[in-house]
């Protein structure tokens, strides 16, 4: 990865960055701290760094939004009875992104794991997408931000603000997948409890 964005630089940045967003698990940590890192020598501007960061993630970031709109919402019906999901639960996700989407949006791209994949729920909970375009926006320039003026400061030991990142992404996921597992063990146990009064 550092030696696409050594070869191309602004733009390897810009692409990694579109893909990240775009549910692709790029390591947004690496590429924003190696591109301020670059940024030391001269070999990219620091400015066009974040840059070409924040406007991937907010290409990306639509991509993701159009999968959630219309493959995610048809897969959710389709399959969501074997995950015991119901089209009374997508509809009360949709009714929580409308009054609550925005700060979601902007929480998530903040943080690393959840920042990858936030854009297609929003999608699929039907968002509206100026909306979901400047939440994304606002979220994704402090983080990129951060992380290329990080890399810029702290020279070759760059590589430490990524060990960090990807720590507390670890962390984030695993409350994810507990979130998930409880969710499911709810259900499940409604489930059971209603076919045993039946």
């Amino acid at each position: 990865m550092q030696h696409l964005i050594s070869s191309y630089g602004i733009l390897a940045i810009f692409v990694l960055m579109v893909l990240e967003s775009a549910a692709i698990p790029v390591p947004s940590e690496l590429v924003m701290t190696f591109g301020g890192f670059l940024a030391i020598h001269g070999h990219l501007n620091l400015a066009e760094v974040v840059a070409a960061g924040v406007v991937g993630n907010v290409v990306g970031s639509y991509i993701a939004w159009l999968i959630g709109r219309y493959v995610g919402r048809a897969v959710i019906l389709s399959f969501g009875r074997y995950l015991l999901i119901k089209e009374d639960d997508l509809a009360k996700a949709e009714r929580w992104f409308e009054k609550r989407g925005e700060l979601a949006v902007f929480v998530g791209r903040l943080l690393p794991v959840v920042r990858t994949f936030i854009s297609i729920p929003a999608g699929a909970g039907e968002m509206r997408l100026v909306r979901f375009g400047l939440y994304t926006l606002l979220g994704s320039i402090p983080f990129d931000l951060a992380l290329a003026v990080a890399g810029y400061e702290l020279g070759s030991n760059y590589s430490s603000v990524v060990r960090a990142v990807q720590d507390s992404g670890y962390v984030i996921a695993a409350l994810v997948v507990l979130v998930v597992v409880a969710f499911f063990y709810v259900r499940f146990k409604q489930k059971k409890n209603l076919a045993g009064s039946n």
